[in-house]
């Protein structure tokens, strides 16, 4: 058989990407390959579970865009097809007074991207949303949910196998040959000859890229990011979603607490360098791709410029009375004790061969593939726009 569209990757934007193909244009020949055994086994299933609401962005990036679009989006879709969620809403939570103009500025952001509803806090009116909080200012985002993102993936699956694509597990794409008019992606299990390539690998989607010539400029640096969980008799120190105002040089939103649809109170994550793209624990090390994140030119010059942040994660990740001093700028009666070991997720952070960090979703395209090259958060909230983007870029391809 000759694809239409052979789809790499079955986390939440493939399974999206290949849902928006069929119902832009039903009855294309579509194959989803993922390499483990189930759906969603990576950055989607390991996150915190939290329906970003787009006040973070830049107004205009592809982040702002596709979250706004994609945040309604994924609550029609799980009104639809009864999966589980939550609007409740979160608060964002400075703790002293350098923190006022960076506050100001997400607060005139949100605005910016169309947020109804943002709500400027005093000391006082924050504990009204979170009593046990501790804080100067802050804003209450009444967008933001919580919703199971494994089920709402594995929701994704059944629909497309329902519609006719095919959902080939454990299943390994090697290389990608063009073939005359098509290409032939090359897997553990055979090879798949199809007109189009779309690749959301996730943290190997820069190899996938450099399968078909880009990304060259690019690599995927994995950050572990770990989490605590607050002890059941302690839950109630949170109300919903507690988040710090982030630090603007760096991609990640800092430690926080978060209600999990599935039950429970993450406290978390850090975010250090892991040793492997799929290092979920430290003691998992791959010589290979830890040497090649050393020797990326743009991951020295990260390193170079912000070793003493670098540092401060890494001992946080090593001290679970730092990570409890962090938390307690939030919420000062947590004790090291109320915090249990809560597992950890791997964030595919692309960094460009300059020294950045990549702050936008990132999508490589050429006459026979697409490359979604950097899609950490909010990418599952975005996904269906995520998908919904790409799906028109496929459309235009193959006609």
């Amino acid at each position: 058989m000759i694809y239409d569209v052979v789809i790499v990757g079955g986390g939440i934007t493939g399974l999206a990407t290949a849902l928006r193909l069929q119902k832009q244009k039903p009855g294309l020949k579509i194959a989803v390959l993922e390499k483990e055994g189930k759906v969603a086994m990576h950055q989607t299933g390991n996150n915190s579970g939290v329906i970003h609401s787009g006040i973070y962005y830049k107004p205009g990036s592809l982040k702002a865009q596709n979250c706004i679009r994609g945040y309604q989006m994924l609550i029609d879709f799980c009104t639809e097809h009864q999966v589980p969620f939550e609007r409740c809403g979160k608060i964002i939570v400075a703790t002293d007074e350098k923190e006022k103009p960076l506050l100001e500025t997400i607060y005139v952001r949100g605005g910016a991207n169309g947020l109804s509803g943002l709500k400027k806090l005093s000391a006082g009116e924050l504990k009204e949303y979170e009593p046990h909080v501790a804080g100067i200012e802050g804003i209450f985002v009444p967008q933001t949910g919580i919703v199971d993102y494994r089920l709402v993936s594995e929701k994704y699956a059944a629909l497309i196998v329902r519609n006719g694509a095919k959902l080939v597990m454990e299943t390994k794409a090697l290389s990608i040959i063009k073939n005359g008019v098509t290409s032939i992606v090359k897997t553990t299990k055979g090879d798949f000859e199809t007109r189009l390539v779309v690749s959301c690998a996730g943290l190997y989607s820069d190899k996938l890229a450099n399968m078909t010539g880009e990304g060259k400029d690019v690599k995927i640096v994995p950050f572990r990011g770990e989490y605590y969980k607050l002890k059941k008799e302690k839950e109630y120190l949170v109300k919903n979603l507690i988040y710090p105002v982030p630090d603007p040089n760096f991609p990640f939103l800092g430690v926080h607490f978060t209600r999990m649809a599935k039950g429970g109170v993450e406290a978390g994550p850090n975010a250090v360098l892991a040793f492997s793209r799929e290092g979920y624990k430290k003691s998992d090390i791959n010589l290979g791709e830890l040497t090649e994140t050393l020797l990326w030119p743009g991951f020295q010059k990260v390193a170079a410029k912000y070793w003493k942040t670098g540092l401060g994660e890494m001992y946080r990740s090593f001290s679970k009375a730092a990570f409890t001093k962090a938390l307690q700028k939030l919420i000062p009666e947590i004790q090291q004790d109320d915090l249990v070991d809560g597992g950890a997720g791997v964030r595919a952070q692309a960094c460009d061969r300059t020294g950045g960090l990549v702050d936008d979703f990132l999508i490589y395209e050429s006459d026979r593939a697409i490359h979604i090259t950097n899609a950490p958060s909010p990418a599952a909230t975005s996904s269906l726009s995520i998908g919904e983007t790409v799906a028109g870029m496929a459309l235009k391809r193959i006609g």
